[in-house]
């Protein structure tokens, strides 16, 4: 069984083997509802069925359809906010099936794509300073905050211990979200702004795809761009990591500190969601948790 398929079954259990199985029937009814011409699927699927269509009148459209949840909806409310600035446009969506219809992105390259570090990073601020909104209170949006109880979740799976995970990077990344979390006016940021994310388009240079849809502070994005590097031995990789900091704390205007506080809580974060979600996986973004406290060591 290929690899999304797995990680269907692997969060939702017996409700993804049914939904799994509904697919076929459900992507019909999404081509007759919206008059579309499916093609095959994209290649590299994780947790939701993504494929290119036709509209009606030939316009290039992705459908994306998923087992209905939380993260689903929150993504489709982001794209409504975003209207098309910074961000692929929504075209349709239907919340209850988890089905959106969104622009394709073309030419579509990603940030993947960029070998010059400057250029990469001039383009990811960009980006995120095309999709930042304020958010109103009220707002529908998840809290960083209410991401990091995680943690909490992670205590509670092995009986208030840390089961495999190092317990000082556990309570470390604890105590870095209590400090970082309601320290900034919240905004409406993307939530998962990694390079394969950041695709080259028409009407805009580079516009982002897949929003999350958070509300907090977009240091946070910058965490989720840096913790998707490229694999590499550690000596390179640290180098990478130190500059690619280097310029973004420069070009946002912020402290280095600020943004190795917000890479090291993440990473330790979205390795636990990894070993929540597929029992492994884990050890690299908390050998990278590791590497940037020794940057912040660095003077």
């Amino acid at each position: 069984m290929s690899k999304w398929p797995q990680n269907i079954l692997d969060v939702y259990g017996p409700a993804g083997a049914t939904w799994l199985a509904e697919l076929p029937a459900l992507l019909d009814e999404c081509a007759a509802r919206w008059s579309l011409t499916l093609g095959p699927p994209f290649g590299n699927l994780s947790y939701n069925y993504v494929a290119p269509a036709a509209g009606p009148d030939g316009a290039a459209l992705v459908l994306k359809v998923g087992p209905p949840n939380p993260e689903l909806k929150s993504e489709i409310a982001a794209l409504r906010v975003f209207d098309g600035w910074g961000a692929a446009r929504l075209i349709a969506a239907d919340a209850a099936r988890g089905v959106l219809l969104v622009e394709r992105v073309l030419p579509g390259d990603s940030l993947w794509t960029l070998d010059d570090d400057e250029q990469v990073i001039a383009v990811v601020v960009k980006v995120m300073r095309g999709l930042h909104r304020p958010l109103a209170a009220g707002h529908p949006f998840r809290t960083l905050t209410d991401l990091s109880t995680g943690l909490n979740r992670l205590r509670a799976e092995f009986d208030g211990g840390y089961g495999p995970f190092p317990p000082a990077r556990v309570d470390r990344a604890a105590g870095l979200f209590r400090e970082l979390t309601g320290t900034a006016e919240p905004l409406l940021i993307h939530g998962d702004l990694n390079p394969g994310n950041v695709l080259r388009g028409g009407r805009e240079p580079w516009l982002a795809i897949d929003p999350k849809g958070y509300a907090g502070d977009p240091l946070y994005d910058v965490a989720t761009f840096l913790n998707d590097a490229p694999r590499l031995p550690e000596a390179a990789l640290r180098s990478l990591l130190d500059r690619r900091i280097r310029l973004l704390a420069e070009a946002l205007s912020v402290s280095r500190g600020a943004v190795l506080a917000w890479a090291e809580a993440h990473a330790v974060l979205s390795g636990w969601w990894n070993y929540e979600d597929h029992g492994a996986g884990w050890e690299r973004t908390f050998a990278l948790a590791e590497l940037y406290e020794a940057l912040g060591r660095k003077k």
